[in-house]
């Protein structure tokens, strides 16, 4: 089976000065990705090598360059799941981590529980031995004023070779929020679900409504009897306006191997890699 791999750097409002950047962002982290996939790799695997990179990169709300909450701190989500075993791992409200996709890699990896918050999952962190980050290891200095126009959350999805699928996002959540607040990207079947039988998802955009429609596990949900999952990816964001009142983004494989994207904001900028091997980056 071919390998597919898609991800996003958030939908939102577009912001002209980080155009650039955040399209060589996620340019690397599909490459990042596309290696692991193409050498034989786990869908997993890949997708948490794509969302470390966007963690890494401070033109992303995610990780280095995450927004800060009412308080000024820095306050993280992030989640995976594995499509063969169903096994998840997330973590929210997380302080003191410099990549939160590792720590809810470690979270599935140990397999005792889902989800970790605040201060337990920082706590698990250091018993992990996962690398720390003080606030201003993570702080960007125009971040503050960035993302009150343009929200954001990363993500990948993929398929590998061996036909397992695989889904991750993170996100620093959204500006001026509450101390405390864990929004969708914490939690699996709204902004991440993957399923073997039928496909992968990866949410953005407004999380309280993301979470009111369970957007990721919606979209998945409708996989089966191969139905387009550009179609499935549209009419679950038709739902998320209609039901959960809010707007965002959708990145989906299915078992197939057909990725697909769709967004009801103005901006989603997505990178995903064609048949011939090449890497190409929209907005």
């Amino acid at each position: 089976m071919a390998a597919r791999l898609i991800v996003h750097g958030g939908a939102g409002q577009p912001c002209a000065s980080l155009a650039g950047a955040r399209r060589r962002g996620l340019g690397r982290a599909a490459e990042n990705g596309l290696a692991i996939l193409l050498g034989g790799g786990a869908a997993l695997d890949a997708v948490v090598a794509a969302v470390r990179e966007l963690e890494d990169d401070p033109a992303f709300n995610a990780g280095r360059g995450s927004c800060l909450n009412r308080d000024g701190d820095i306050e993280m989500d992030a989640s995976l799941m594995d499509g063969a075993t169903l096994s998840a791992g997330a973590v929210g409200a997380v302080r003191g981590v410099r990549n939160p996709i590792l720590l809810a890699r470690a979270v599935l990896s140990e397999g005792r529980h889902v989800l970790l918050c605040g201060e337990g999952a920082q706590r698990f962190a250091v018993a992990c031995g996962l690398p720390s980050a003080t606030r201003e290891d993570l702080l960007v200095k125009t971040q503050a004023d960035r993302w009150r126009d343009e929200g954001g959350t990363v993500g990948a999805v993929a398929l590998d070779r061996a036909g397992h699928l695989a889904a991750a996002t993170s996100t620093g959540g959204t500006h001026k929020k509450h101390p405390g607040r864990v929004g969708d990207s914490a939690v699996i079947g709204a902004g991440t679900y993957a399923d073997d039988a039928l496909g992968a998802a990866s949410a953005t955009g407004d999380g309280e409504a993301i979470l009111r429609v369970t957007l990721a596990f919606r979209a998945v949900s409708e996989l089966g009897d191969g139905k387009d999952p550009a179609v499935v990816a549209r009419r679950a964001l038709t739902a998320l306006k209609a039901r959960g009142r809010g707007e965002g983004g959708l990145i989906i494989v299915d078992s197939l191997g057909r990725t697909a994207f769709a967004r009801s904001t103005p901006s989603m900028a997505v990178a995903y890699a064609r048949e011939d091997g090449r890497i190409v980056v929209e907005d």
